[in-house]
């Protein structure tokens, strides 16, 4: 079938969906099945080619940063913006983006990639530059031991056909350079006064010491407060005002950063990347907030133990009422074991008012052994997220939730707030 009458036929799947809160995925679902070849087509005619950015954690609000700060730079960028991670979700934003002949109109991509399925998609189409970001023991269900992850990622890079960009502080991801003999690779890190904050996954489970290795890093996160970040660039301190929630959001800027920088080169310029970093808010559920009714709401996705971790760091629980959401469909991971490599005693003094989801009482009960008090607990989402609000009356709210847990807490606050919704 010729292109153009794929897309328009992608476009009225999209828009029929879209009607009856079918999900994003479909149209690329029909899209590639009908013309398994459109992703490559499309995406082939980029003056700046295609970037991936992969890893366990923060790949949704790296990416919105990278988008950001190449568009300040005068670039117009297509990107999965929905968070739809998989193969099938790029087609969909394709859908989106094209005109109807399906020319997409666009200097470069960036892609937020499922480490499974960006094994798949760089075979097809091999990015010119590529960000890893981390591997932690997330959805064993799915891809099995840490070293399987990691060899992932290391495929993506090998594909990568200009500059690979890695995180210098995780010892399975800076490996990755060794094989990397004919790419510009380049890395992200940390000042060694804030390494223990950002445990890797080795760190977490007490496999190795906190040690730093001495590769230079092309930007470093030197120190960081409630409302700025200093980085280390060309040898030079620049502190930036942020609009991140959460530590963990910090350090993916500096990854960010890196990456522009290898994109734009010597022709950047920093005065516009440092005003929109200062501008970038987080992507939704990652530490974002919602006006509920006056009260301040705070949405943190969780989904292994260095990411919950990292949560309960980053918030302070003492003002706060807690609502904690844990499912274990697919998309979420069925094992959930990882919950008892979670410290939760930061929760101790206020406890927790509401526990719900698939797996709440496997929450409630990993919170006992770390004597944290619980108030309620309800396994529908719907009614605990609105028990959930009219019973911790004039207090500010945070729920920490798995992405499906998300998907459902989003669906049911849209009805009372402004809130963008995944379909």
């Amino acid at each position: 079938m010729p292109k153009p009458l794929v897309t328009i036929l992608g476009k009225t799947v999209k828009k029929v969906a879209g009607l009856r809160g079918g999900g994003s995925a479909l149209p690329g679902l029909v899209v590639e099945h009908i013309y398994p070849d459109f992703i490559q087509h499309t995406l082939s005619t980029l003056p700046l080619g295609v970037v991936v950015i992969s890893g366990t954690n923060g790949k949704t609000t790296t990416t919105k940063m990278v988008v950001e700060l190449l568009e300040s730079q005068g670039l117009k960028v297509f990107t999965n913006k929905t968070g739809s991670n998989f193969t099938r979700g790029v087609a969909a934003a394709l859908l989106g983006d094209v005109d109807m002949k399906g020319n997409l109109h666009a200097d470069i991509a960036v892609l937020e990639l499922d480490e499974a399925h960006a094994v798949h998609f760089v075979d097809k189409i091999p990015p010119r530059y590529s960000l890893i970001l981390n591997v932690m023991r997330d959805q064993l269900d799915r891809f099995g031991e840490i070293d399987n992850t990691t060899n992932m990622l290391r495929h993506v890079a090998d594909a990568t056909i200009d500059t690979v960009i890695l995180n210098r502080e995780d010892k399975r991801i800076a490996s990755i350079a060794k094989s990397l003999i004919d790419k510009k690779v380049r890395f992200f890190g940390l000042d060694d006064s804030l390494l223990t904050l950002f445990p890797s996954d080795d760190n977490l489970h007490n496999h190795l010491s906190t040690i730093k290795t001495h590769k230079k890093a092309d930007v470093v996160l030197s120190k960081f407060s409630d409302d700025s970040a200093t980085f280390l660039i060309d040898d030079n301190e620049i502190t930036i005002k942020i609009n991140l929630n959460g530590i963990y959001n910090v350090y993916n800027a500096a990854a960010a950063l890196s990456l522009v920088r290898a994109i734009i080169g010597k022709k950047i310029d920093q005065s516009k990347l440092i005003d929109a970093l200062s501008k970038v808010t987080p992507a939704f559920g990652r530490g974002e907030t919602l006006n509920v009714n006056g009260r301040q709401l705070e949405l943190v996705l969780v989904k292994n133990p260095s990411g919950f971790q990292l949560g309960l760091k980053s918030f302070d629980p003492s003002d706060y009422a807690t609502m904690i959401t844990i499912n274990d469909n697919y998309a979420d991971g069925r094992d959930m074991s990882w919950l008892w490599d979670v410290d939760f005693t930061s929760l101790n003094e206020k406890g927790v008012d509401q526990i719900s989801g698939i797996r709440a009482y496997d929450m409630a009960l990993r919170l006992q052994y770390d004597e944290v008090q619980i108030k309620n607990i309800d396994i529908n989402i719907k009614t605990a997220l609105k028990k959930f609000i009219s019973s911790t009356r004039h207090q500010p709210m945070r729920i920490y939730c798995t992405y499906t847990a998300m998907i459902i807490i989003r669906k049911n606050l849209a009805k009372i707030t402004d809130v963008e919704v995944i379909k």
